[in-house]
């Protein structure tokens, strides 16, 4: 691949008229006008585009359609499979464990000595090319490895595929991998391993370059091996988390299995058998391919703008502080010795651009650090692999280009300011029987918005740029769809609802977001790890409903403490007491029928005492502390 740095212009007409999502930037409106026009042109359903110029985040929008019933406009919220994207993520993993101390490049993977040599999986293999035990990390990274998955190792007939296997990438048939080695299915990412090592390399290592699926497989081993955690979790926990990135994971094979605010893939219409062993033939997309057991190589899912947050913090600039020194990151973008344009998970060029691209059935992803201090990230929802495939790896590498070249007045704002943490821990306080307070615990974003919904969980999502009207009187706020009003809106951690409906069940949902000059008075909001919780509103609960339920408690008014007495430990799971601002100040889990709440440190007013069983709200009553 090239990156071209000449205005190419993709086709003027536009026949076809795509949603354009997320905050406009009228500056950069050549821009969405590209995207459309190459959307068109290759007939992709749906897009998300995010660049940063000089460390903030300057574009963010969505394109087209998210979902295969076309009825969801894509959002920048929406995660899309990234595919091949995954291995520069893997890359900076293993940098960061190298800058750590923790792994060596030159250490020896396999065999007496080697970092699998623990492997519960991998150090039972028995594989007779001993060449295998010079295999390094570094090897590994630059795909030096010795394994060549163009040359033909499946002997036909191959089932149960029905058709001639002509590669050695063992992802492409994974229900031959496991009949072949009396394994079960879904394939695992060890088994597809010890299929190759099985087979043998085919040169020596560090001798040729050979692009491998199946090496990077390996290298993610290592990771969860020396950090003691899995791939995913050290990756979330340990490289991601501390940047405020939430928004990526390891994906799911199937359409049901789909993460909330994940895209939908559209294919090319082709079948293979399910890695299920279901005995049916199913999309390529959605369980022909065993995207869960690619995690390392080729399994994340991802947002745009995480995507283009994680390069900022590796891209050598000062603009944002990096999570690698320089002399990682110099290692990492250094050519190999067997080829000029691979580094270490990352295609580079003299002009000092590093990138990666990633493709699968139902998705196409392009990863760029450009010298000039630009960097994106683009993904779709479907690849083109017809006749006109070279022109669309070629429109879509120009796409970021062409935009650049189409700017002339960059925006000052950057919208990576948006809230790390979300609010968290509700407590819900009745005040009547159609009233109900709702309390938390504030994240670290400016402001908030609770959004609740009757009857079903909170399911719509506040959009970054939009400000929206709350009312506490439930229905009367803006409606985000389907029944998503917004309740609240501020910067406080209450709120009193009212007009709600006697004994129905209310979902709510927190969203934190800043706004700001920095943001440029944009709102930004966090969807990821938003809190959710339910709560029933009370039936026509009095201290009369209460005793005939045998919960009785006393003293009242109160002042050390309050007794509290239950005909079994069965019909009350907990206890809470709260004060009249909504503040949960105890809570008691039920593990005697007897059981006292002490309250002498607590200040002289008016208390609710609430009772929850297994099925909910039981009942409250107001209790004076003096």
């Amino acid at each position: 691949m090239k990156f071209l740095y000449s205005l190419l212009l993709i086709g003027l007409l536009c026949v076809r008229s795509f949603a354009q999502t997320g905050i406009a930037v009228p500056q950069m409106s050549n821009c969405d006008n590209l995207v459309n026009n190459f959307l068109t042109q290759f007939n992709i359903p749906g897009a998300t585009f995010a660049m940063a110029k000089n460390g903030k985040l300057v574009y963010m929008r969505g394109f087209g359609e998210a979902n295969l019933a076309g009825t969801e406009n894509t959002q920048p919220y929406h995660m899309f499979r990234i595919a091949s994207v995954s291995k520069p993520i893997t890359a900076i993993a293993i940098m960061k464990l190298v800058q750590e101390g923790k792994l060596n490049l030159s250490d020896k993977v396999f065999g007496t000595g080697g970092r699998l040599a623990s492997h519960p999986y991998l150090s039972t293999v028995v594989y007779s090319d001993v060449r295998i035990n010079d295999i390094t990390i570094q090897h590994l990274l630059e795909h030096t490895a010795g394994w060549n998955r163009d040359t033909d190792c499946v002997p036909f007939p191959n089932p149960p595929y029905t058709w001639s296997i002509t590669h050695c990438d063992p992802i492409g048939f994974p229900l031959y991998v496991t009949q072949t080695l009396g394994e079960t299915n879904p394939v695992r990412e060890e088994v597809l391993i010890r299929f190759l090592m099985e087979k043998g390399l085919t040169f020596t290592p560090g001798t040729q370059y050979a692009y491998s699926n199946i090496g990077y497989l390996v290298l993610g081993e290592i990771i969860a091996s020396v950090s003691g955690k899995s791939y995913e979790d050290y990756l979330k926990e340990d490289i991601l988390a501390p940047l405020g990135i939430y928004d990526m994971y390891i994906g799911k094979n199937l359409l049901a299995d789909k993460r909330e605010r994940e895209a939908e893939y559209y294919g090319n219409g082709y079948l293979a058998p399910s890695i299920y062993n279901t005995g049916q033939n199913v999309p390529w997309e959605y369980g022909g391919w065993n995207l869960e057991a690619m995690d390392a190589h080729g399994g994340w899912i991802a947002t745009a703008r995480d995507l283009v947050r994680l390069l900022v913090a590796v891209d050598g600039f000062n603009t944002k502080p990096d999570i690698l020194n320089t002399a990682s990151i110099n290692t990492m973008t250094t050519p190999s010795t067997t080829n000029a344009n691979y580094a270490k998970g990352w295609t580079v060029n003299s002009a000092n651009n590093w990138w990666h691209t990633g493709a699968l059935d139902g998705t196409a992803s392009i990863w760029v650090r450009s010298s000039g201090g630009y960097t994106w990230a683009v993904i779709l929802n479907k690849r083109i692999i017809d006749n006109t495939s070279n022109s669309f790896w070629s429109g879509l590498d120009n796409l970021p280009w062409n935009c650049i070249g189409q700017t002339t007045t960059w925006p000052t704002h950057d919208l990576f300011d948006f809230p790390s943490q979300n609010s968290s821990d509700f407590v819900f306080a009745s005040q009547s029987t159609t009233s109900l307070q709702v309390s938390w615990t504030n994240g670290n974003g400016s402001k908030r918005v609770l959004v609740a919904r009757e009857e079903g969980r909170v399911n719509a999502f506040p959009l970054d740029g939009e400000d929206y009207t709350a009312n506490a009187a439930f229905g009367q706020g803006d409606n985000l769809g389907n029944g998503n009003f917004i309740v609240y809106n501020g910067d406080g951690n209450s709120v009193i609802l009212t007009g709600l409906t006697e004994g129905k069940k209310y979902h709510f949902r927190l969203f934190d977001y800043n706004q700001s000059t920095t943001s440029g008075n944009h709102a930004l909001y966090q969807l990821a790890l938003s809190a959710q919780d339910s709560a029933t509103t009370a039936t026509n609960t009095s201290l009369e409903d209460l005793a005939s339920l045998g919960i009785r408690f006393y003293p009242n008014p109160m002042s050390e403490k309050v007794h509290i007495s239950l005909p079994s430990i069965q019909i009350c799971s907990h206890i809470e007491l709260h004060n009249m601002q909504g503040q949960l100040v105890r809570r008691v889990e039920v593990s005697d029928m007897e059981q006292d709440i002490f309250t002498g440190d607590l200040p002289a007013q008016i208390y609710l005492l609430s009772f929850f069983g297994e099925d909910g709200y039981l009942g409250s009553e107001r209790l004076l502390k003096r």
